[in-house]
Order: structure tokens, then C-alpha cells, then sequence
């Protein structure tokens, strides 16, 4: 059986600086909690644990002095609410979530109805829409058109697809082109997020078998496994090793793996050998 690991795949930019960030003020300042899971990885926050960097749920959980931000950002209510508590602030917000937090500020603040192609649930986008103000909403399916405003600006969710997001604008565009005043659209999905996708697809086109580690809550793991699943692939999505089924692996030859930006090197590695 033959295993191949996609291109670019597991940490990327934003995950890797958010959990130096923690790591080192645990390191010099003592144990402190993050508001909220720091990344969407179990793996990752029980290492963490180990460190002195615990998770509380909300901010009246919080013990002692120091609050760190997940990566995927708050809303700016939260973070004054952080501050008007006294908290000293780790900010671990990814850079690309905090360039949709800005691209959202300055629409919302020129008075444009901000619309975000995202999960309207997760922690990312509320916080982009908490930064855009009233006028703002997050869908992944084309709303009623005839409620949206005549001047609109368009962002992304930072971890959606391409090519979704691509459909989403041809969609609202072609319908409604000639009733909009001003229309303003961002690409903010980020780097790593498209070499992933990129990677897994050219991958799962070439296997006859793919399997996608990262966190059951991911949201950019599940897109990873949607898209391969997407090319007819059998495709299972994993957290560990202990997971795999040795009969998935019955009459396959050619196996693919990828993996979710937050997920550690050390769990792919455990996969790779279990699967060996």
C-alpha cells in the first residue's frame, strides 16, 4: 500500500504564532487561560494544559490576571469587557482574521451593508460581524436578495473556499447588479487556507483512498474533507490514530492524507505509522 501526504497540509501562520504566544507568557508570566478553545484542536489545547494555558468558556470563569484570545478572534465588545476588568491581554487573534475584523470596521463605517460568506455560528465570523456594527449579516447561501442594500460590501469568512465563495459572488452579482449603487468586495480568505485546499484536491484526484486529521469542530478540517469527498474519493475524517478502522483500508492501494491547520505534526506522524 502505497501512503502520500498532501503538499501542504496541518499548521499554519496563524495557529503556530497563537500557541508561541501562550506558550511563552505561560513561560514568563505563569499559568493564564484563553477565552475559549485557542484553536480547534483537542490535541492542542491538552498539550497546553500541561503548560500552564487552561480554557474558560467565558469571562466570568476566568482566575487570575491574564486572558488570552483565540485565534479566531472576539467580538470588540468582548475585548472591552476584557479591559474593563483589569485583564492584561495576550492577543493570539490570527493576522488574516484580524485583516477581515479591519476590512469589516471600514465598510460598516463608511455605510455599507457588510455581508460575510461565512458560518454565521462561528466564533470567527461573529467577531467580524461584531466589528462591521448593525448592518451585517454571515450566510453561506444567497440571502433574499431583495433585503440587501443598494451600496454592500462582500467578505469572506477566512477559511472558506475559494471557489464557493467564487459561485456565492456570481450569485448575488448576477442577480442584482443593476440595483446596486456601490458594491465592494474582499478576498479575505487566507493563504494557508487555499494551498490546503489546493493541495488536498490534487491529492484526492490521484488516491483512491483520503484521509483528513484535524478537530471535529474545525471548520477548516471539514471543508478539507468536503472537498475531497467531493471528487468521489472515499474519504474518512480523523482526530487520531486510534480512530482508523483497518477494514476502511481493505482493497485500497493508494492512500492520501491531509490535515486541518491546527493539527500538530505529531498526530499526522501517528497516523502515517498506524496506517504503515
Amino acid at each position: 500500500m502505497e501512503i502520500e501526504k498532501a503538499s501542504a497540509m496541518g499548521f499554519c501562520f496563524g495557529v503556530k504564532r497563537a500557541i508561541e504566544l501562550v506558550e511563552r507568557a505561560a513561560r514568563e508570566r505563569g499559568p493564564l487561560q484563553t477565552l475559549g478553545a485557542l484553536v480547534h484542536n483537542r490535541q492542542v489545547v491538552d498539550r497546553l494544559t500541561s503548560c500552564g494555558v487552561s480554557v474558560a468558556a467565558n469571562l466570568g470563569e476566568v482566575q487570575g490576571n491574564i486572558v488570552a484570545i483565540a485565534s479566531h478572534g472576539v467580538e470588540p465588545e468582548t475585548m472591552e469587557q476584557v479591559k474593563a476588568r483589569g485583564f492584561e491581554v495576550v492577543d493570539a487573534t490570527c493576522p488574516f482574521v484580524r485583516k477581515a475584523q479591519v476590512v469589516a470596521k471600514r465598510l460598516g463605517k463608511a455605510g455599507f451593508w457588510v455581508l460575510v460568506f461565512g458560518d454565521a455560528a462561528h466564533p470567527e465570523v461573529r467577531g467580524v460581524l461584531g466589528y462591521a456594527g448593525e448592518n451585517a449579516s454571515a450566510s453561506l447561501e444567497i440571502p433574499r436578495l431583495d433585503t440587501l442594500p443598494s451600496r454592500l460590501g462582500i467578505l469572506c469568512q477566512t477559511t472558506q473556499n475559494q471557489e464557493r465563495f467564487a459561485e456565492f459572488l456570481v450569485q448575488v452579482i448576477s442577480q442584482k447588479f443593476a440595483m446596486f449603487s456601490e458594491l465592494r468586495i474582499f478576498n479575505t480568505i487566507c493563504d494557508a487556507t487555499s494551498r490546503h485546499q489546493a493541495a488536498a484536491l490534487e491529492l484526492a484526484e490521484r488516491v483512491d483512498l483520503m484521509f483528513v486529521i484535524g478537530g471535529e469542530d474545525s471548520a477548516n478540517t471539514k471543508r478539507l474533507a468536503r472537498i475531497c469527498a467531493d471528487t468521489g474519493v472515499t474519504t474518512f475524517h480523523i482526530e487520531t490514530a486510534a480512530e482508523i478502522d483497518p477494514r476502511w483500508l481493505e482493497g485500497h492501494r493508494r492512500v492520501g492524507i491531509t490535515a486541518g491547520a491546527s493539527t500538530p505534526d505529531e498526530v499526522i506522524d501517528e497516523v502515517v505509522a498506524a496506517l504503515a
